[in-house]
């Protein structure tokens, strides 16, 4: 089987959806204090905007058979304001998303590939793939796809302020 990987269109949205909230679902089972799943109008919304208008963030698909079974969606990130340290270097957020049935098909690789050319053609030199809970799978995927530890990102979580 081949797998096609082509930007996603407005035709895409129904599915986009379905994906979104797959997974969505998948990592609220991870953890349910950092995950959701979001109201499916908002998603529906959502990628019917970024499709129609000229934004910055990226939609692929991927058929096998010409059933769409995957996505991934680049967002490209604001440059670092000129008063901070950080040098200014074109970033953007990779989440990648496969059906359950057709993981370890070589979709998800697919779409990075692709996601990493287009990502490339629009002046993005690092893509961050965010892992926000422990997720074995999605380290060992973008692991294998050649991403790795960078810095550390510390979080805290607060209370309501205090009287």
């Amino acid at each position: 089987m081949s797998i096609l990987v082509r930007d996603a269109e407005r035709e895409d949205v129904p599915t986009l959806v379905r994906l979104r909230l797959a997974n969505a679902e998948r990592h609220v089972e991870l953890d349910p204090t950092i995950y959701r799943v979001p109201d499916a109008e908002v998603v529906h919304r959502h990628f019917e905007e970024v499709l129609a208008a000229d934004s910055e963030a990226l939609i692929m698909v991927a058929e096998l058979s010409g059933d769409v079974v995957g996505m991934v969606e680049v967002i490209v990130l604001a440059d670092p304001p000129a008063h901070q340290i950080l040098a200014a270097r074109r970033a953007a957020e990779i989440h990648t998303v496969v059906l359950d049935g057709h993981r370890g098909e070589g979709v998800g690789s697919a779409l990075v590939i692709a996601a990493e050319r287009a990502a490339a053609e629009r002046g993005v030199s690092i893509l961050y793939a965010g892992i926000f809970a422990p997720n074995r799978g999605a380290v060992r995927f973008y692991s294998s796809a050649g991403f790795g530890p960078r810095g550390i990102l510390l979080s805290k979580e607060q209370g309501p302020p205090a009287d």
